[in-house]
C-alpha cells in the first residue's frame, strides 16, 4: 500500500469522526455545555494532549520567523474555524451544519490559486461542482428535516465563515506541514489557538454546572477532544502532507453523507430517493477531485 493511499484512508477515517461529531456535539450544546465553553475545554484538553506527546519527540525545532506563520494558521484553523462552527452549530442542524461545509472545497481552490498560484485542472473543477451539486440536494433534503434550529439562517452563516477558515488554514500550513514533524506543528498550533479561544470562552467554562451533566454527556465531550480534535488532526496532518490541499478539502463532501447515516442509525431520520442521488453524486465528486491526472 503506498503512500498516497494511506493518507487517503488516514483523512477519510477523520472525516467520518467529523461526521458522527455533529449529532455528538449537538447533543452536548447549549443544554449541558455553552458553544464557547466547549470550545475551550476542546482546545485546552487538546493542548495538554499534544505537549505531552512532544515530551516524547526529538525533532527538529521551530524557526523564530515560522512563529507568526503558525499563529495566523492557529487563528484560522483553530481560532476562527472552531468558535464559528460551535456556536453555529447550536442555531442549526447537524444535517443543515454539514452541507455547509461542503463550500471548503471551492474556497480552497481559490484561496490555493491566489496564494501559491496554483492551477486548477478542468477534471478537478468538474468534481468540485459535481460534489456541489450534491449537496444542494441535501440542502433540499436537509430542510425538510423535522428538526429545526434556533435561528438557522445565522448558524449557516457561522457555519460557512468556520468552512471558509478551514479552506485557509489548509493552505497556510501546508508547507509548515512538510518541514516540521506534526506533533511539533501541532502542539504549538494549539498553544497558540488556546490564547484566541480563552478569553471567548471563559466566562461560558465558568457557568458549566458540573454536577448536573450525566454521564453519556461526558463521554460525548471525551469523544470530541480525544478523536475529533486530537486524532482528526493527526490523520489529517499526514494526510495534508502526501496529499494536496484540495484533495484533503474534498472529502468534506463526505461529511453530509456520513451525518445523515448516523441519524439513520439512530434514527432521527429516513432514508429517500433525494439522499440516495445526492450520495452517489458527492462520491463521483470525490472520486473526480482525488484521482490521479495523467500529465
Amino acid at each position: 500500500m503506498n503512500q498516497r493511499t494511506l493518507a487517503i484512508i488516514a483523512v477519510s477515517i477523520a472525516t467520518l469522526i467529523y461526521g458522527v461529531t455533529y449529532t455528538i456535539a449537538k447533543d452536548v450544546m447549549p443544554n449541558y455545555v455553552k458553544p464557547y465553553g466547549f470550545i475551550l475545554i476542546r482546545v485546552l484538553g487538546a493542548t495538554a494532549i499534544f505537549w505531552c506527546l512532544g515530551m516524547f519527540i526529538k525533532a527538529k525545532k521551530v524557526a523564530k520567523e515560522d512563529y507568526k506563520r503558525i499563529l495566523l494558521a492557529a487563528f484560522f484553523g483553530v481560532g476562527l474555524n472552531m468558535l464559528t462552527f460551535f456556536k453555529g452549530l447550536s442555531y442549526t442542524t447537524p444535517i443543515s451544519a454539514s452541507v455547509m461545509m461542503v463550500t471548503s472545497p471551492i474556497l480552497v481552490l481559490i484561496f490555493s490559486s491566489i496564494l501559491i498560484r496554483k492551477s486548477i485542472g478542468k477534471q478537478r473543477i468538474s468534481g468540485v461542482f459535481i460534489g456541489l451539486l450534491g449537496t444542494l440536494l441535501l440542502i433540499t433534503y436537509g430542510s425538510n428535516s423535522t428538526e429545526t434550529g434556533t435561528n438557522s439562517t445565522l448558524g449557516n452563516f457561522l457555519v460557512f465563515v468556520n468552512a471558509a477558515s478551514y479552506a485557509l488554514y489548509l493552505v497556510l500550513a501546508k508547507n509548515l506541514i512538510h518541514k516540521y514533524h506534526p506533533i511539533v506543528f501541532i502542539k504549538w498550533f494549539y498553544l497558540f489557538g488556546l490564547l484566541f479561544v480563552l478569553p471567548v470562552g471563559y466566562q461560558e467554562f465558568t457557568e458549566i454546572n458540573w454536577q448536573t451533566i450525566p454521564v453519556s454527556i461526558y463521554w460525548n465531550i471525551g469523544f470530541v477532544v480525544v478523536f475529533t480534535t486530537c486524532i482528526t488532526y493527526l490523520f489529517n496532518l499526514y494526510g495534508l502532507s502526501k496529499l494536496k490541499p484540495t484533495t484533503v478539502s474534498v472529502f468534506i463532501y463526505l461529511q453530509p453523507v456520513i451525518a445523515s447515516i448516523y441519524a439513520l442509525i439512530v434514527g432521527s431520520d429516513s432514508l429517500n430517493l433525494v439522499k440516495i442521488s445526492a450520495t452517489i453524486l458527492i462520491f463521483f465528486g470525490v472520486y473526480l477531485v482525488t484521482k490521479q491526472v495523467k500529465k
